[in-house]
């Protein structure tokens, strides 16, 4: 039998004819997976009327900045209404009593309207068998530059929720 007279050089040369031969295994490998990602991306893409998923991501990503802004000035008017909701003169309390004792009914009265900051007028009304009179107080904080009479403070209080 005849030996193999191996030289170095060939060594090398089966050594990159085995990279070589390892090279091109992966190389189909890769062109087999890379058809089915193109098939996938054109089925994603199909129907979309644009060629690639770049011009996509850009169009959601303006749109996403235009929702965020909508957002904030959505926010901003809520906010504007939370504020003003508490300053409207929502809160209303009437208390009717006799003011003279004249064996009358209870036809004068005293009615309190104030918002949430306790801000707005107490209008009392005096009735007696001749005249009626009316007063307007405006009240701020719950309380008045004027004396309050305690029907006024008693109205004030039912507006409040206090009593």
């Amino acid at each position: 039998m005849e030996a193999w007279n191996l030289q170095p050089m060939d060594g090398v040369t089966i050594g990159l004819a085995i990279v070589v031969l390892i090279f091109i295994i992966r190389s189909f490998a890769l062109g087999g997976k890379l058809k089915k990602l193109r098939k996938s991306y054109t089925q994603f893409m199909s129907g979309s009327g644009v060629e690639d998923l770049e011009h996509i991501i850009i169009a959601l990503k303006e749109k996403l900045a235009q929702q965020e802004q909508q957002h904030a000035e959505l926010q901003h008017q809520v906010e504007e209404l939370r504020r003003r909701d508490k300053e409207q003169k929502g809160h209303v309390g009437i208390h009717r009593y006799n003011a003279f004792s004249d064996g009358g009914n209870d036809l004068s009265f005293s009615l309190a309207i104030l918002s949430e900051t306790e801000e707005g007028l107490v209008l009392s009304g005096l009735h007696n068998r001749d005249n009626t009179f009316v007063y307007a107080k405006p009240i701020r904080g719950g309380n008045s530059d004027y004396p309050l009479t305690p029907e006024e403070k008693k109205a004030i209080n039912l507006a409040l929720k206090r009593e």
